[in-house]
């Protein structure tokens, strides 16, 4: 099976953020996935699905994701406005506490897609309503397991970014501590950067943004935010039934091409 990770869009209703037009970067990730990977199963978004959360960033979202040729899985991240998601797809799946996160079954297991916004601030968080749904959801599942959430619940190195990390990551551990041995992988956003690693046993990826990224200062500075421009990309992401492999695909990279 194959799927794409589609990471931190960061729409806006009109003009430019930080120089760029991420809604022409969305559209460009679109088409290479549409045109180079078009044999996938579906798309997972993890978040920041627009920067400032209003109604025209979602309208002119949209449009654009709707052009995958393959179903998309859209989640909230701290950038976006749960309200206003809402109003621009009301079918997306939400638990029985209004949090958009749920489940889907496919022959490599249940995919589980996490709500880790919290709407006072940038970090994120897991209350005792969506750990208790997250632990039912484990309980009731009998095969692999695969995590997609925003915020990452450990800390990268970035100091930063680290400041604004998944703030219950403790009590998060403890509810998915037991079910370790059968979580093949957990995928996360809002670092804007391309990390791989293992958490407590468990395998982990991210991938970068697609309009600016966050620069890589593990000794940076706590209160600011250093970032760049390097390319935008998305994950190819394959699995078998003794195997997950994320590719990392540069798809605005032109470079020339050539054999060896």
């Amino acid at each position: 099976m194959k799927f794409i990770h589609l990471t931190d869009t960061h729409v806006i209703g009109e003009g430019l953020l930080y120089g760029k037009d991420p809604a022409a970067r969305l559209r460009a990730a679109v088409a290479s996935i549409n045109a180079e990977h078009g044999d996938a199963d579906f798309v997972v978004l993890t978040g920041d699905m627009t920067h400032w959360g209003d109604a025209a960033a979602y309208a002119r979202f949209t449009p654009e994701i709707k052009k995958l040729n393959m179903p998309v899985h859209l989640m909230v991240g701290n950038h976006d406005d749960t309200a206003a998601f809402g109003e621009a797809f009301p079918e997306t799946p939400r638990d029985d506490n209004g949090f958009v996160q749920s489940g889907f079954d496919n022959p490599f297991g249940r995919f589980l897609l996490l709500d880790t916004k919290d709407p006072e601030t940038h970090a994120g968080a897991y209350c005792p309503a969506r750990l208790a749904w997250l632990d039912r959801e484990l309980d009731q599942t009998d095969g692999p397991i695969v995590l997609f959430m925003h915020h990452p619940p450990f800390k990268t190195g970035i100091a930063s970014m680290d400041r604004i990390m998944l703030q219950d990551a403790e009590a998060f551990h403890n509810v998915i501590a037991s079910y370790k041995a059968r979580i093949r992988h957990l995928f996360f956003g809002h670092v804007h950067r391309a990390i791989f690693g293992n958490w407590r046993g468990i395998s982990y990826s991210c991938m970068r943004g697609l309009n600016h990224q966050v620069a890589l200062e593990l000794n940076g500075a706590v209160d600011r935010i250093a970032a760049n421009f390097e390319p935008p990309a998305y994950g190819v992401v394959t699995l078998s039934d003794d195997q997950v492999t994320v590719h990392l695909h540069d798809f605005a990279d032109r470079s020339e091409r050539f054999f060896l």
